[in-house]
C-alpha cells in the first residue's frame, strides 16, 4: 500500500467516525466540533482527488465561518440538553428508513461512476485551458449564476434567523431600547416626591460643652 492510498484510509475513516459522531452525541456543541472534524476530512480527500479549489473552500468557507458562527449560535441560546432527546426512539425507525434512502442513492452514484467510461476529453480541457478553480469559476458564474445567487440569499436568511433566535426576548436578558430612549421626554427623566421629614430622627447624643475663655472664668469666681 502505497502512501497514497495509506492517507486515503485515514481521512475516509475519520470523516465516517466524525460524521457517525455528529448525529449521535447529545451535547450540540461537541455536534458541531465533530462536524468540523468532519470537514476537515472531507477537504483532505479533495486535496488528494487534485481539486484543490474544493477543500480550501470548505476548510475556509464551511469550517472558518458557517461552523464557527452556528457554534457561536449554539453557545449563546443555551439549548437544553436534554430536551432534544426526548421521542428519539419514536423517530428512530424513520431515521434508519431515511438513512436508507440516503445510502441507496450514494451506492448508486458510485456503481454508476465505476460503470461509465472516464471522459478522456475533459481531462486534456482542463489541462491545456487552466486549473480547475479556474472551470469551476467559469461554470458557477455562467450557467449557474442564478442558482449561486439563491444559494447566497438562502445563506442570508439563515443567518438573519440565527440573529433573531440569539436575540429572543427572555427574563434574564437585559438589553436596551434605542428607540424607547430617544422618544423619551424631558419631564419624564427627573420625577420630584414630596416626602414628609422623620422627627424622631433627632440626635440622641448629648451636646458638648462649651469650654469658656479662662479670663472670664477667673473674674466670674472673684465674684
Amino acid at each position: 500500500m502505497d502512501v497514497q492510498s495509506l492517507l486515503y484510509f485515514i481521512f475516509a475513516g475519520m470523516l465516517l467516525l466524525s460524521a457517525l459522531l455528529v448525529v449521535t452525541v447529545p451535547n450540540p456543541v461537541h455536534a458541531a466540533l465533530f462536524l468540523m472534524l468532519s470537514f476537515f476530512s472531507a477537504a483532505g480527500i479533495w486535496i488528494m482527488l487534485q481539486a484543490e479549489f474544493l477543500g480550501i473552500l470548505l476548510i475556509l468557507v464551511y469550517v472558518g465561518a458557517v461552523m464557527i458562527l452556528f457554534l457561536f449560535v449554539v453557545m449563546m441560546i443555551n439549548l437544553n440538553v436534554g430536551e432534544p432527546r426526548k421521542g428519539f426512539k419514536s423517530l428512530l425507525p424513520w431515521a434508519l428508513a431515511l438513512g436508507g434512502v440516503v445510502v441507496l442513492q450514494m451506492g448508486a452514484v458510485i456503481y454508476h461512476h465505476f460503470n461509465v467510461k472516464p471522459n478522456a476529453d475533459v481531462w486534456k480541457n482542463l489541462v491545456v485551458d487552466g486549473s480547475n478553480t479556474r472551470k469551476i469559476g467559469q461554470v458557477m458564474y455562467t450557467e449557474y449564476a442564478f442558482p449561486f445567487e439563491i444559494a447566497a440569499l438562502i445563506l442570508l436568511v439563515a443567518l438573519i434567523a440565527a440573529v433573531i433566535i440569539t436575540l429572543r426576548h427572555r427574563k434574564d436578558a437585559k438589553t436596551q431600547n434605542a428607540t424607547a430612549q430617544a422618544q423619551v421626554k424631558a419631564s419624564e427623566r427627573l420625577t420630584m416626591v414630596a416626602v414628609q421629614a422623620d422627627v424622631s430622627a433627632h440626635q440622641t447624643n448629648p451636646p458638648a460643652p462649651v469650654v469658656e475663655n479662662s479670663a472670664a472664668a477667673s473674674a466670674q469666681e472673684k465674684k
